[in-house]
């Protein structure tokens, strides 16, 4: 069965290319992105796992740990993340998780089988500190995924998780949020002492509320 919003993300337990983990004492009290690859040596995936290497410091400021999962066992990994390393100019500072087994693929339905039934298909999971899984996406073979938006959903997430507000179309932090409907004006002008501006009765925007 597919996982949906809300659902708690599977625990397992799995060897990587940094050792042997348990994924939710791995995560601890941090957010995760759990991405997944077809399989190693593939030329869109040795892209992203470079990209996520080089931006590592970004997701750490927003307390995130990655870790990614291939089915090829941890030789073939630990052969590919040379030629990241070579080809991306970066040095890989994040796990990848052998799921030989399938163990990891299947719990978190990433065999589809009108795509591969032996392989991954490119997903990403957002997980929260409550090990609920937050945001799902998955990408075709063909196209990388944007590292830079999976930040934008995270900077969202941990903004609204605290605030009710919600983000418009193309937020970007620093810009306007959207106050939720289930917040009256008279409370709105309580939580919000910035102000709001009423577009519509359900459309009413303010400045970030966790922004000084």
């Amino acid at each position: 069965m597919a996982l949906r919003l809300g659902d708690v993300a599977p625990n397992f337990s799995a060897v990587t290319t940094e050792g042997q983990i348990d994924f939710h004492q791995w995560l601890g009290n941090s957010w995760g992105v759990l991405f997944s690859h077809p399989a190693d040596y593939t030329p869109v995936c040795t892209t992203e796992l470079g990209t996520v290497a080089r931006i590592k410091d970004e997701f750490e400021k927003r307390n995130v740990k990655t870790v990614a999962v291939s089915v090829d066992p941890i030789d073939s990994h630990n052969g590919w993340i040379k030629d990241i390393n070579e080809t991306q100019s970066c040095t890989m500072n994040f796990p990848i998780i052998a799921d030989d087994k399938r163990e990891v693929a299947t719990a978190y339905d990433m065999i589809h089988p009108n795509a591969d039934d032996k392989a991954t298909v490119r997903s990403v999971f957002v997980i929260g500190p409550d090990k609920k899984i937050k945001l799902t996406l998955t990408y075709p073979a063909s196209t990388g995924r944007n590292f830079l938006e999976i930040l934008r959903v995270i900077d969202s997430l941990q903004l609204t998780v605290n605030h009710k507000v919600a983000t418009p179309a193309d937020w970007k932090q620093g810009t306007d949020c959207i106050i939720s409907p289930s917040v009256s004006d008279t409370d709105a002008e309580k939580l919000f002492p910035k102000g709001f501006r009423k577009v519509k009765p359900y459309l009413r925007y303010t400045p970030q509320p966790n922004l000084p």
